[in-house]
């Protein structure tokens, strides 16, 4: 692995995470519970630990403000425009693959 100095690793971090977040944006036809059945995570949970970090940072943002940040819009909107419901298949990968989740 390359010598990397701290603030230029904390730059290309902080770039990867915009291009994620944007992808995820770009992606919104990829539903929430593909991505939790698949990676074991989604945009809900890429918000809380945004949230969860600022917060240990002493900087409070709440969860609603944090999930606006993923997605780009307030959750409610994106939830309207883009989300389906999900197929009984769907849900019961989920609780199979994500006990107490």
């Amino acid at each position: 692995m390359p010598e990397i100095d701290a603030a230029t690793r904390t730059e290309l971090e902080a770039a990867a995470f915009r291009r994620l977040v944007q992808h995820l944006r770009d992606r919104s036809d990829v539903q929430n519970i593909d991505m939790m059945n698949l990676a074991g995570f989604c945009r809900n949970c890429l918000s809380r630990w945004y949230r969860e970090e600022a917060d240990a940072r002493g900087t409070k943002i709440t969860d609603p403000e944090a999930r606006e940040i993923v997605y780009g819009m307030p959750y409610k909107d994106w939830q309207a425009l883009h989300q389906k419901e999900a197929s009984a298949e769907q849900k019961a990968k989920f609780a199979a693959t994500n006990p107490g989740h």
